[in-house]
């Protein structure tokens, strides 16, 4: 059921994506401007307007917004047991090609982990991430492992979960890993955005004692300039947490915090 729910949202986000619905429409506009021209002077021009829509005014960050503002920055207490790290700001294949380690716009999730494991030297570090690509490939917890060794972790405060595909698996496969144990507290590092979908399925994962920690913000962003391929890409990715969060919330990988999930 896991791999099937995997495979259906890649194969359905595809198809969702703002650029990818852009050119469907423009598609169908050609195909039907010899019978219906009207219609597709219409589907071009609306095509045309939200596309300028998207280069000139950042409509995502009002998307991003109510994501990145239900966790707000905690006060990190004095003792926590670990520190949970979530995939995402790697570049796995191209790391593994290059021989080098390569992050993306989300690499403070790596740099707030690091500065969090220094403040608390004898907290875990627990990296959790496998290969989100359909047809699989190198491992996020690879490219964690070596980052973490360059930034000078010491390998015995860090332990890898390599194979979650998505947030559910992270949550799920990290228990697995390593249980909770009662009056524990565990820092949740991930983007802002993604905060409220990864509490969500590591609260139905069962976890206890977690502390959201969120970075990465994305909002209120800067909207200035004609910036169509950025926001655009922007878009995608804050349409694609609200209709990840709904997905998950409708088959059970997600649920309501709790307060034993939540630390005090």
């Amino acid at each position: 059921m896991d791999t099937a729910f995997f495979f259906a949202s890649k194969i359905i986000w595809a198809a969702l994506r703002p650029d990818s619905l852009l050119m469907l429409l423009l598609a169908a506009s050609w195909l039907v401007w010899h019978r219906r021209p009207r219609l597709a002077r219409g589907v071009l021009g609306a095509t045309v307007i939200a596309m300028a829509v998207i280069a000139a005014w950042p409509v995502q960050s009002l998307l991003f917004t109510p994501l990145e503002d239900r966790f707000p920055p905690p006060a990190v207490p004095e003792a926590v047991a670990g520190i949970i790290v979530l995939g995402g700001a790697e570049l796995a294949d191209l790391t593994a090609a290059r021989d080098q380690v390569q992050l993306n716009a989300g690499a403070e999730r790596i740099t707030a982990a690091m500065a969090l494991a220094l403040q608390h030297p004898t907290a875990t570090v627990i990296f959790s991430g496998g290969s989100g690509n359909l047809r699989g490939g190198a491992a996020g917890a690879d490219v964690a492992r070596r980052v973490f060794a360059d930034l000078g972790l010491s390998p015995d405060r860090l332990r890898l979960e390599a194979a979650s595909r998505n947030t559910a698996e992270n949550a799920a496969m990290t228990r697995a890993l390593l249980t909770p144990e009662a009056g524990q507290r565990w820092l949740l590092v991930t983007s802002a955005y993604h905060m409220p979908r990864a509490v969500a399925a590591f609260c139905a994962a069962g976890w206890t004692g977690l502390i959201p920690y969120p970075v990465d913000y994305r909002s209120p962003g800067d909207g200035a300039g004609w910036r169509f391929s950025e926001n655009a890409d922007a878009l995608a990715t804050a349409l694609r947490e609200w209709i990840g969060l709904a997905a998950y919330r409708f088959t059970g990988r997600a649920t309501a915090p709790s307060q034993d999930c939540l630390s005090p």
